[in-house]
């Protein structure tokens, strides 16, 4: 699998579903973005940085910029990491 870094930014929207219908916010955080390479489609990993969100591990789409574009995708897997950041695989929809 090849990382290659493809942004880094400060803005970022998700949503989460709840059983009030979605609810979609809107931060100010640092955050990396990587490209995976792995044989299947596109895929990115957010590397977001503290302070989090609250409830960004919950987080079923996200929206942010990379590669001078929007790119919005639905959070595959979200994993806390040692260093109080978070991880999320997104797959771009």
């Amino acid at each position: 699998m090849s990382l290659d870094p493809a942004a880094d930014s400060t803005h970022l929207d998700y949503a989460l579903d709840t059983m009030f219908g979605r609810n979609t916010t809107s931060v100010s955080c640092e955050f990396d973005v990587k490209r995976l390479d792995d044989g299947r489609p596109p895929w990115f990993t957010l590397h977001v940085r503290p302070p989090l969100p609250k409830d960004l591990h919950k987080a079923q789409l996200v929206v942010f910029n990379a590669e001078g574009r929007r790119i919005s995708g639905i959070v595959r897997r979200a994993k806390r990491l040692a260093d109080d950041s978070l991880q999320l695989d997104v797959e771009p929809d």
